[in-house]
């Protein structure tokens, strides 16, 4: 736990919330720009890329750990004079400015310009040994693991889009790819459904759920999973060498309902071409505004992006972005 720190808030020119590439980034192009920012790095410093293992689509890395990057990105935030602060954001008030953040240790700031890169964390079917092989098999992502599966055995749970779109993605890889879905029909659109149905190494399971994720434990590896009939109760085993759960994302956002701008999903909305939410100084990159992507490059492009339109905010006034853009 945090020291207590004083009641006075802290001035800074610009306040990032929460870490990750996104985060990152912004801390770096910021204090690169003499602007002094102060990252509050959030109950998970480097964000969901401390949870993986190889990365191999980070350019100018053949591979790379994801805990490893974002200790780099991190030294290299601190190295051009970031601060970088071990503590919860716990509150905001945007309604004016400066903006007041407060965190859980008792410190707070008064920031000209904030950056919001609090992330998104994937849904999760809250089983035990699906917790146990997470990164070893089971995964929220395809784009960022389904290379590791040439030639293998896949499942994907869900019904919607994403794991339609994700099922497909891995035929790319995989030589078989399971659909799990509880229901008896898919809620993605008809174009990908009739796509799905049509590819032959999709085999899709119809009223079932994953009951348990079976695997080895040394070396961690799945081997398969155990499926529910939804309907009937019975269960049965499915042989496969991977798990994709594809059941949605939930945005880091509620610490900003009723004060920032948000879809019907939760996550921020920005201007077109843009960080900026709907309060005039406050910006956001990375998952929490990026439900299509969500990659770790497009999140510290985004981080970038913020950093440079916070920059020009305080140089130019609420006017500076629109002018730009024209």
């Amino acid at each position: 736990m945090p020291e207590v720190q004083s009641s006075q808030p802290r001035k800074t020119q610009v306040l990032i919330i929460g870490s990750g590439p996104a985060g990152y980034t912004a801390a770096i192009y910021a204090a690169r720009a003499a602007l002094a920012p102060v990252l509050i790095e959030g109950l998970q410093p480097g964000g969901q890329l401390t949870i993986t293992t190889e990365v191999e689509n980070w350019p100018g890395d053949v591979t790379v750990l994801g805990p490893n990057l974002m200790v780099r990105m991190a030294e290299q935030a601190r190295h051009v004079g970031a601060d970088l602060v071990a503590d919860i954001v716990t509150r905001v008030d945007f309604s004016k400015r400066p903006f007041l953040v407060e965190c859980d240790s008792g410190a707070s700031f008064l920031a000209e310009t904030v950056i919001v890169c609090t992330g998104a964390q994937a849904r999760w079917l809250g089983l035990p040994n699906e917790t146990k092989f997470r990164g070893f098999g089971v995964s929220a992502c395809a784009t960022c693991d389904g290379f590791f599966f040439r030639g293998k055995t896949v499942a994907v749970v869900g019904g919607g889009n994403t794991a339609v779109e994700e099922a497909l993605f891995l035929t790319n890889f995989a030589s078989k790819v399971h659909l799990i879905h509880r229901r008896d029909e898919l809620r993605a659109d008809k174009t990908n459904q009739a796509r799905l149905l049509a590819n032959p190494k999709v085999e899709t399971h119809w009223n079932a759920e994953i009951a348990d994720v079976e695997g080895t434990s040394d070396p961690l590896t799945v081997t398969g999973v155990v499926l529910r009939d939804t309907v009937t109760g019975a269960t049965r085993p499915l042989a496969c060498d991977g798990l994709f759960i594809a059941i949605g994302h939930v945005p880091a956002t509620a610490l900003f309902a009723g004060q920032l701008a948000m879809d019907d999903e939760g996550y921020l909305i920005t201007a077109p071409d843009s960080t900026a939410t709907s309060v005039p100084g406050v910006f956001a990159a990375g998952d929490v505004k990026d439900k299509l992507y969500r990659q770790a490059v497009t999140a510290a492009g985004m981080g970038c992006m913020a950093a440079l339109e916070a920059e020009r905010f305080m140089a130019h006034g609420a006017h500076a972005l629109s002018e730009a853009a024209e």
